[in-house]
């Protein structure tokens, strides 16, 4: 054999080489969270690793449809979503693989964790009220939105969002299924238009005078306050928030988080990435960045949209628990007329 032949196959097994090591220094991200904000997020994931993310965005459904059809060849490595509900869901299908990490249980409470997925991040629903028509007093718990003396005040986004489904099941572990169903009828009684939109529009007709009271998503309050734009700054002058249940279970409170797939084909650096989501470095960023809690209780967060909103006693509940009464919820909610 020529010594041209033999450098020509050296030269063959060193560019295979160098491309199966390419392909195992990467993971496969199916995600859908969408916030522009995450990008620096997994720039750092990179810079500290060397590992490049893949990424795939889309809705949840469409992104679990494409799992499932993708069976034993999917090339996703890990699904991350917003809402307990939603990573349930893909619970359900068995599409996660048990994850192990002595970081991830020494850092991520044991409430805002399963077996096959963890939290990395919370966002509390809170009540959002009118200053100038609603006395925060009448408004200190979610039952008190079914109160008639709040008919014709309540807006509301649909009640099939997971948001709110999430909260119907945490009422049904705290009050039960009778007394959630009620409240679910006292709720659309007390509806002051049809409901639409999303948490945000719900803040904005609160500050307008169209509503006098709404259920919102942190996040989207907090960040509203660090907002510079002047209408951003009239609409903040114009509500109020009310940490509901602080004296009995607390906030309602809902993730954001991810699992391991079944059939993953870079495991190993699938769990690293969950795990620099628990890293100081990422808890610090998703409050930051997109104004959500740290589940590390030790990270220390300075964002002034948070602050602005206090201290507050969160429910507790397990996340697991979130996903387990939402098709019976669905149901009240539909009996109810919560559309």
């Amino acid at each position: 054999m020529t010594m041209f032949r033999l450098s020509a196959i050296a030269a063959l097994f060193a560019a295979s080489a160098s491309s199966a090591f390419a392909q195992q220094n990467e993971v496969n991200l199916y995600s859908a969270r969408h916030y522009q904000t995450d990008e620096a997020l997994y720039a750092n994931f990179t810079k500290q690793t060397g590992i490049k993310i893949n990424r795939i965005e889309a809705g949840e459904n469409e992104l679990l449809e494409r799992i499932k059809t993708e069976g034993a060849n999917s090339p996703a490595d890990i699904f991350i979503t917003v809402d307990a509900a939603r990573l349930a869901k893909a619970d359900e299908l068995q599409l996660f693989a048990p994850w192990k990490s002595k970081t991830i249980e020494a850092r991520v409470p044991a409430h805002l964790r399963t077996e096959d997925w963890i939290a990395f991040s919370t966002r509390a629903r809170v009540i959002v009220y009118n200053k100038a028509s609603v006395n925060p007093a009448d408004v200190q718990n979610y039952e008190d939105l079914a109160n008639p003396k709040l008919k014709g005040k309540v807006c509301v986004r649909s009640g099939s969002h997971p948001y709110n489904l999430s909260l119907g099941a945490a009422l049904v572990e705290h009050i039960g299924a009778e007394k959630t169903e009620a409240w679910a009828k006292g709720l659309v009684a007390n509806f002051a238009r049809s409901p639409k939109g999303g948490d945000t529009d719900q803040i904005k007709s609160v500050a307008a005078g169209e509503c006098g009271v709404a259920l919102a998503n942190s996040y989207y309050v907090a960040r509203m306050m660090r907002s510079d734009k002047p209408e951003d700054k009239k609409i903040v002058a114009n509500f109020g928030v009310v940490w509901p249940n602080q004296k009995a279970q607390g906030a309602h409170v809902n993730v954001s988080g991810g699992g391991i797939l079944k059939h993953a084909p870079h495991k190993e650096n699938a769990i690293k990435f969950l795990e620099y989501l628990t890293s100081d470095q990422a808890q610090v960023y998703f409050a930051d960045g997109n104004n959500e809690w740290p589940v590390v209780a030790s990270v220390k967060v300075k964002n002034p949209g948070l602050e602005a909103m206090g201290a507050f006693k969160a429910d507790t509940i397990h996340v697991g628990k979130l996903a387990k009464n939402q098709a019976a919820v669905q149901k009240m909610f539909d009996r109810a007329g919560w559309k």
